[in-house]
């Protein structure tokens, strides 16, 4: 197994894999196998570091980065306090973004492929679906949020649009709800467009809207002679052990933020020229990003509650709200044209790609990535995003904190597959196998089930046993280290009997039964 392993791949001198003609040309006619799930061939990836920043940048330019500082501000924190527990978040939920990263790149494989590893060729969806059903989720946040800004961007250059279509309709006017659908149509067009439209627009909207952003700080400053009063409050914790009961859930949501990233990274390092590009690109990105970005939403919004004193409290943290305020038409007009190209491309990049793949995955034959991406579109209005949003708090404190515990899971389990069980090392032909390496029982390795579901009950037993609530608190770290651990031990105490030619010595030996 192990000669056949090697003899169908072609190993590059920068540690990259690709299958040979003969073992791709093979692979081709199995039933888990499409193009858009495909390995891709060395010589078509050609993203650079620059690619993988502006990817960053574009995803953290994004409404609800904007909106993060004001859930936290609202619980208690200054504005310093927030934007460390920003920064501090960014940098955990990079290391398993960079550590899942690396089979992307290294194999050119997407994520649902890669948890075939682990999960076994049929088991690969239950970590897929459940990323894929988070994502939908934020697809209908921002695609709400898109509408909205579009919504505000049409009331500036079209009189009397508010009223154009009647009055409202489910607590929101036809126009509004006309904007959402128009602003998720230009989402699902670009998603068949393909993914080398995704990396133009990513490459020119990061730095529109840093530099757009920039303008409206530098605006919000002037207009309030000073940054108001927000930068200079005094925290409402005066000890530790007032502030950590609140920074703790915070941290953890942060983290689940990106929680979703730190799964699918290989959907789009799979393109990478190498290691170092998509590594550096991402470091240098994503925490700075997200903390500039955080820490200008704090400055606007202090800047506004000086210039309209009379907004209320909920609305001058939502910066199209804020914006519909402008006197001029062109003003408005621009500011939200960034909004809707900021989210439009936070929207396609992560919360599309990897859904879509992940329903692919589930059906490789019948869904393609434009298929599943359409799914991902109409699941995502289903959730009704309008509800999440809602409750700043509720979306902070329920939704990130909540989800995080189960993606924690998966990215346990991923991890410690790949770097310590298996030494970073696959056997890339049979991730595509009915009958290979990752088939295990009927294509289901129980093992990562049953640390998966193992890492969710400990992460969300607090929710209905009220002493374990601190479990739930540390939901993401909990469902990591746990999902980790035990799945660590049942794979050294009952090792697969077919464990492949490409894991790590401990567990390529034979054992009994499954």
């Amino acid at each position: 197994m192990a000669a056949s392993s090697v003899a169908e791949t072609i190993q590059h001198a920068d540690g990259r894999v690709e299958l040979r003609p003969e073992a791709a040309a093979e692979v081709r006619r199995s039933p888990l196998y499409n193009e858009d799930l495909a390995p891709v061939p060395v010589e078509r990836r050609d993203w650079t570091t620059y690619n993988y920043a502006a990817l960053w940048v574009s995803m953290a330019h994004c409404i609800p980065t904007y909106m993060l500082a004001s859930g936290l501000i609202s619980a208690g924190m200054n504005w310093w306090q927030a934007l460390v527990t920003i920064l501090l978040g960014n940098i955990i939920v990079l290391v398993p973004i960079l550590l899942n990263s690396h089979p992307g790149t290294k194999y050119g494989i997407p994520f649902p492929v890669f948890a075939r590893a682990a999960y076994g060729t049929r088991g690969s969806n239950l970590p897929a679906l459940m990323r894929a059903i988070v994502a939908c989720g934020w697809f209908g946040i921002q695609a709400w949020i898109g509408g909205q800004a579009l919504d505000t961007f049409f009331k500036a250059v079209i009189p009397g649009w508010h009223t154009l279509a009647g009055g409202a309709v489910g607590g929101h006017t036809v126009t509004e709800w006309l904007s959402f659908l128009v602003f998720w149509g230009m989402n699902i067009f670009i998603i068949y467009r393909g993914m080398n439209l995704l990396r133009a627009v990513e490459n020119w909207a990061a730095p529109f809207v840093l530099v757009m952003t920039s303008f409206l700080v530098a605006w919000a400053i002037w207009r309030a002679g000073g940054l108001g009063y927000l930068l200079t409050q005094p925290a409402h914790f005066k000890t530790l052990s007032e502030f950590w009961p609140i920074f703790v859930p915070s941290l953890t949501a942060m983290i689940g933020f990106w929680a979703t990233l730190s799964l699918n990274m290989p959907d789009f390092t799979r393109f990478g020229r190498s290691q170092r590009q998509q590594a550096v690109g991402q470091m240098v990105a994503l925490p700075t990003t997200m903390t500039v970005f955080a820490a200008m939403g704090v400055i606007i919004t202090s800047a506004a509650l000086v210039i309209y004193p009379d907004m209320a409290a909920g609305d001058v943290w939502d910066p199209v709200k804020l914006v519909g305020r402008f006197q001029q038409p062109v003003v408005i007009a621009v500011s939200m044209f960034t909004v809707v190209i900021a989210t439009l491309s936070v929207n396609i990049a992560a919360n599309v790609v990897s859904p879509a793949n992940d329903f692919a995955n589930a059906f490789p034959r019948w869904i393609s990535f434009r298929t599943g991406g359409l799914i991902t579109g109409v699941i995502g209005i289903l959730m009704q995003p309008w509800r999440l949003l809602a409750d700043p708090s509720g979306y902070i404190f329920n939704w990130l904190l909540g989800y995080s515990g189960g993606l924690g899971s998966i990215a346990g389990v991923l991890i410690a597959d790949y770097w310590l069980l298996r030494e970073r090392r696959l056997a890339l032909a049979d991730l595509y196998r009915t009958r290979g390496a990752y088939t295990y029982a009927a294509g289901w390795n129980w093992r990562a089930v049953a640390a998966t579901l193992a890492g969710c009950a400990l992460a969300w037993v607090g929710l209905v046993w009220p002493a374990l609530r601190p479990l739930y608190d540390y939901a993401w770290f909990v469902g990591f280290g746990a999902a980790a651990a035990a799945y660590f031990v049942l794979m050294k105490l009952s090792p697969p009997s077919f464990a492949g030619a490409e894991v790590a010595p401990a567990l390529a030996r034979d054992s009994p039964g499954d």
